[in-house]
């Protein structure tokens, strides 16, 4: 059922809940390592999908797969990306952080060109670059020698915010060709068990005992990642991809919130000027790609014989 303000609704929502996620997460960070918090990440996000599967009756699709081998891989690349964007949430502050992860959908285009054969037009490429241009303005002041942060913890963390933002965006193109053979709901349910259990093989690199106030933190955020997943899946079931994934932004304002009353982040007027760049081209993306869709619908409609 197409219910446009029900979509957006869902989607500022899922957006809500991930900050919460990350917000959860950076409060622990210089404690837990990342590939721990992967885990209990994505360990605890399970049963909360499972629930929601079983109470739509679609649990069998959940765990019935023809693609494994793309699971694997996608939740290779995914758990990849979720281990460098936490790892980068314990050494910049999380309104950075959010604004380096938009580079992600940027990257997905020329991903998509490379490996998907996905034709992309100077329109879009354009976008691009003017998207990637916000995104060296952002890590400017890390990557400057004057600025005295070459070899530097927040130097370390903007790269590890790149590319975690990379693998990101390599996710993406793995969905987008599982997506032909594999229903959503399997790759959502099939990527929390691939990831829990890819993230299980750091412990060699020096898990913790967390404390108790570590312990649940930890598993509010993985039950955070379960119920922002369905949110953010729902979503897309009542609005159009190009009505509801502008709505993504939204996470800079919420990041900027938490960042100060929370963690006493003060951000720069660098930061905020190449996100808002990088937000702009964003959006011209998502436009283009939803007037391209309607032109591909209609030429689909006029080939089709009438009568």
């Amino acid at each position: 059922m197409h219910q446009p303000l029900r979509g957006i609704t869902l989607k500022v929502m899922s957006v809500c809940v991930f900050v919460a996620m990350s917000s959860l997460i950076k409060s622990i960070s210089g404690h837990v390592p990342p590939g721990e918090v992967v885990f209990f990440r994505s360990f605890f996000a399970i049963p909360v999908i499972g629930v929601w599967l079983a109470m739509r009756g679609e649990l069998h699709l959940g765990v019935k797969t023809t693609n494994p081998l793309g699971h694997f891989w996608r939740g290779l690349v995914g758990t990849t990306a979720m281990g460098c964007g936490f790892a980068a949430l314990g050494l910049l502050p999380l309104p950075e952080v959010t604004a380096l992860g938009y580079a992600s959908p940027l990257m997905v285009v020329v991903l998509a060109a490379m490996f998907l054969n996905e034709k992309v037009g100077v329109f879009r490429l354009g976008a691009v670059a003017l998207g990637m241009l916000g995104v060296m303005i952002v890590l400017s002041p890390r990557l400057s020698v004057a600025a005295g942060s070459i070899g530097s913890g927040e130097q370390l963390g903007a790269m590890l915010a790149l590319v975690g933002a990379l693998f990101a965006a390599l996710a993406q193109v793995f969905v987008r060709k599982l997506i032909q053979t594999e229903s959503t709901t399997t790759i959502v349910f099939w990527f929390s068990v691939t990831a829990s259990t890819l993230a299980l093989t750091t412990i060699w690199f020096g898990w913790v005992w967390p404390t108790p106030v570590e312990a649940v933190v930890l598993v509010v955020a993985g039950l955070c990642g379960g119920v922002g997943q369905i949110l953010l899946t729902s979503s897309y079931r009542h609005a159009d991809a190009s009505v509801v994934a502008p709505f993504e932004y939204t996470s800079m304002l919420l990041a900027l919130i938490v960042g100060y009353f929370v963690f006493g982040e003060v951000p720069t007027l660098t930061m905020l000027g190449g996100a808002a760049i990088v937000i702009s081209a964003g959006v011209i993306i998502i436009l283009r790609e939803h007037h391209l869709g309607l032109e591909r619908a209609r030429q689909r409609k006029a080939m089709t014989p009438s009568g």
